[in-house]
């Protein structure tokens, strides 16, 4: 039996909540965003704020500039978690296949569950009255018999009809989702765009249409000799064609912890400024790492410079002499990898990670350092930090002008609780 998958998506979730929790702005234009920070991004904008010009990622002074009138509320991160696992719970009650995909994106396999609740279209309507009844957020639906039919579905149909429903079905391609533009096929970006574009192929079904090898063909000249994974797996969307299945929880074990920051970058000049930054990613990405019980074998560093007029970036990685997760041992690997590469120019962006995971419950034993010990330390510190805020003990570094820690001890994501 041919499977029904649903993508359902809330609209401008973030706004949504926000107008749901203030009544008054219904007929308002509201958006997201730091109204303290005219440089600040627009997070969401209701569909009131997206007709006077608003959208999203713009900076809040050119939202205001466009649309005087818009109201901004600063953003809850720790509310639209809440509602986003509110909203789990009400697609539960459908099935038990639910799989987070975003906070305002679920995937849910409801073949199971249609002789319970009806047609696909039937149990969407119902699963769209649900939520907005118990939230206050209208919600779209893409339906599919896969995952990757159901995204393009919302993507591209759902979200732009007033019933917020759309089913693509194999039998619907050529004369639907084949006709629009390559840009708007599932992971196809502004450099895949004109890749395509280079090729001769402008729409999704010029990708469909042409058989798996003369397309492989075509991405080797484009791309070279390594891209014949590439062009499987965007063949095989262009087609619908996606075997992965749609499974609740957690799909895969942690590969890697990461932790990133975007930076001020004319206040991050000198390499003392910026290693201040980097401690502070190294403590959250080694405390991270120890609550899910693992150790790290290799260090990454990535950094995004700029000056205004000139741009560059690098990645690069390290494998450690041991795995570990002692914020020192990282640390030191970080601040060599940084200063090895780092071009001079101011930076606007650092990320740490640590990669190659371990299990925890064996540790190195070293000659010269007791990492026992030092374990039992940093774990410590991570309970106080548990139960207290992750701001109960920092570097002192971190009450600094360059210290970060602080302030990201009030926020989720970068963002306000």
């Amino acid at each position: 039996m041919s499977k029904r998958i649903f993508l359902i998506d809330g609209q401008s979730f973030y706004a949504s909540v926000e107008k749901a929790a203030h009544p008054e702005y219904c007929d308002k234009p509201v958006a997201v965003g730091d109204p303290a920070r005219m440089n600040g991004i627009v997070l969401a904008a209701c569909p009131i704020a997206k007709s006077r010009g608003v959208t999203t990622a713009s900076r809040v002074g050119e939202a205001l500039a466009k649309c005087p009138e818009l109201i901004v509320i600063r953003p809850r991160m720790r509310t639209y978690i809440q509602i986003s696992l509110l909203i789990t719970e009400i697609f539960e009650s459908y099935t038990d296949l639910v799989e987070p995909f975003s906070i305002d994106e679920q995937f849910l396999d409801v073949t199971g569950s249609q002789a319970y609740f009806g047609s696909p279209y039937e149990m969407a309507k119902r699963i769209q009255n649900h939520v907005l009844l118990s939230t206050g957020v209208w919600t779209r639906v893409g339906i599919g018999p896969t995952k990757v039919l159901a995204k393009m579905a919302t993507d591209n149909y759902a979200k732009k009809m007033p019933e917020g429903i759309f089913e693509l079905s194999f039998g619907n391609l050529e004369p639907t989702l084949w006709k629009l533009p390559v840009h708007q096929m599932f992971m196809v970006a502004s450099a895949m765009t004109r890749h395509f574009t280079r090729m001769g192929l402008s729409c999704i079904g010029d990708i469909a249409r042409l058989e798996l090898p003369e397309f492989k063909r075509r991405m080797r000249q484009e791309m070279g000799k390594q891209s014949d994974i590439q062009a499987e797996y965007y063949w095989q969307t262009a087609r619908g064609i996606d075997p992965s299945p749609v499974v609740s929880g957690i799909r895969h074990q942690l590969k890697s912890v990461s932790h990133g920051k975007a930076l001020r970058w004319k206040l991050y000049q000198r390499l003392q400024d910026i290693e201040i930054v980097l401690l502070e990613l190294v403590v959250e990405v080694c405390r991270r790492t120890r609550r899910h019980h693992f150790l790290g074998s290799v260090v990454a560093v990535s950094a995004a410079e700029t000056d205004g007029t000139r741009s560059s970036s690098f990645s690069r990685q390290i494998t450690l002499p041991e795995p570990t997760a002692l914020t020192h041992e990282v640390a030191s690997a970080v601040q060599n990898l940084f200063k090895k590469y780092w071009g001079g120019l101011p930076v606007s962006r650092l990320t740490v990670s640590l990669a190659q995971l371990t299990d925890d419950s064996m540790i190195q034993l070293t000659l010269f350092d007791n990492r026992s010990r030092a374990y039992d330390k940093e774990r410590a510190i991570d309970s106080i930090k548990d139960r207290y805020g992750s701001d109960a003990i920092i570097h002192a570094s971190s009450l600094m002008e360059a210290g970060v820690a602080r302030e990201r001890a009030g926020q989720i994501g970068g963002h306000y609780k």
